[in-house]
């Protein structure tokens, strides 16, 4: 039986708390602020948890956080999951009306599975991915203190790839959240976007200390996706850059939608938080394997998963193993902005609006860009200038862009080069006919400036 509730003021922990000490298999559903939140709980452990505002950038962001544990997992296959599986999540995350329950699982869940049964990742590398996302989520879902809520039971459910204990991943989350906290009310969301208001070539030099090519993604990115950008700890990353913030000298805009949604961290803590220090080590039950029936649930032997004492040491590690692989980056990061690649972008569309607009978006951000609006006369342009990443337009007079894309595939030059198609078309069918021309990417009009610039950062780095 279906459990509804309406709350002007939740202690959303100590609901989840409570759920997860009566050992019920459910789904905790929340709507707040036109968002929903859904958890799943399996005998009182976590099995997943996300929420409606972006899952599968959601998903992008760990999996680039994990890159260096995933080799398996190249580009190609993170842009064909996306491809299969993020069709119309508004099923299910989307959704509005209280009275209605989920009844398909989560797609970026299927894609996790997805990935697990054609071994692109293992089952503990799942579970780390998975451990990660949750607790993201765990963290806005602590701050809110006002919507409505209902118990359901899912017909399809979950395939268990681990099982989280509760009260440990909250503490986790609550001790990432004390580390947000500590920077307001200058810093209220992790979604803000830092820009320099005085681009000075000394502050460009005291921000290299944090990383190398920081101010060159710092405009346009959020501080949550910059870190991942930079490979550094969030928290921390957003810690060295406070100063410059209460000085004036970095900026911080507020939130792009639909992530403006989601709660700030100025707003009072609800009853149910837990300041007690975590423990070193946090269980979750995992099993060996998951067949491609992703349908099929299963319950294995324990994995370990490294707590934040661990995870940091990982994480400086990994900052190196970053280092090493990027072209022209010493270990000192001191080194001038200067001997950073200008990467060339070309962008075909016959409308001169569109070419500007984009233009526009990515020199302000240092790329070097050609336009053409003669899709006739894409070819051979392309050829000449030899970018780094195309832009193609998917419905042009003359020549489409699935048929333009196909013929520089040809060209040997360009068979690795990202090609993103950029159209107004959403349907299924269109992201697949341009997978199979050989398109790295899918780019829907209308889109802000942040969204094309993580397309070519997601094809460029």
């Amino acid at each position: 039986m279906n459990i509804l509730g309406t709350f002007t003021r939740l202690s959303s922990l100590s609901l989840l708390r409570h759920l997860s000490n009566c050992h019920d298999t459910t789904c905790l559903y929340v709507l707040s602020n036109s968002v929903t939140w859904l958890i799943y709980l399996e005998q009182g452990k976590i099995i997943y948890a996300t929420h409606s505002i972006e899952p599968f950038d959601r998903l992008e962001r760990h999996l680039r956080r994990l890159d260096h544990q995933l080799s398996a997992l190249s580009t190609e296959i993170r842009v064909s999951v996306r491809l299969m599986f993020e069709t119309d999540s508004s099923n299910l995350n989307g959704d509005s009306n209280p009275d209605r329950s989920p009844d398909v699982q989560p797609p970026e869940y299927q894609a996790i599975c997805w990935l697990v049964s054609q071994r692109h990742i293992n089952p503990t590398q799942a579970a780390i991915l998975i451990q990660e996302m949750v607790k993201e989520v765990l963290e806005s879902f602590s701050l809110l203190t006002t919507g409505n809520y209902k118990l359901i039971s899912i017909v399809n459910k979950l395939p268990i790839i681990c099982k989280i204990d509760t009260d440990k991943i909250l503490r986790m989350c609550d001790q990432q959240l004390h580390g947000w906290q500590s920077l307001a009310p200058y810093i209220s969301s992790p979604y803000q976007r830092p820009y320099l208001r005085v681009t000075t070539d000394i502050l460009r030099q005291k921000l290299s200390t944090i990383h190398q090519n920081l101010t060159t993604w710092m405009k346009g990115f959020s501080l949550r996706h910059l870190a991942v950008i930079v490979n550094q700890d969030e928290v921390e990353m957003a810690r060295q850059l406070h100063p410059y913030i209460t000085s004036g000298e970095i900026v911080l805009h507020e939130p792009d939608p639909p992530f403006d949604k989601l709660p700030n961290f100025h707003l009072p803590k609800p009853a149910g938080h837990v300041s007690d220090l975590i423990e070193n080590q946090l269980v979750i039950e995992a099993p060996r394997n998951l067949t491609e029936t992703t349908t099929q649930r299963q319950i294995g032997s324990n994995v370990i998963i490294p707590a934040k004492t661990e995870l940091r040491q990982q994480q400086t590690a990994s900052q190196t193993v970053a280092r090493e692989s990027i072209p022209n980056t010493p270990s000192n990061t001191s080194v001038p902005e200067t001997n950073r690649k200008v990467y060339k972008i070309v962008s075909v569309d016959d409308s001169p609006t569109v070419l500007r607009e984009i233009s526009r978006f990515l020199e302000h951000e240092n790329f070097s860009v050609v336009t053409i609006d003669d899709p006739v006369k894409a070819v051979m342009s392309v050829i000449r200038n030899k970018p780094d990443l195309i832009l193609l337009d998917l419905n042009m007079d003359g020549i489409d862009g699935y048929e333009l894309c196909k013929i520089i595939r040809n060209n040997s030059m360009f068979k690795k080069t990202p090609i993103i198609m950029v159209t107004g078309n959403k349907g299924l069918v269109d992201k697949v006919k341009a997978r199979l021309v050989g398109a790295s990417g899918y780019l829907t009009k209308p889109f802000t400036q942040a969204d094309l610039l993580k397309m070519v950062f997601m094809h460029l780095t």
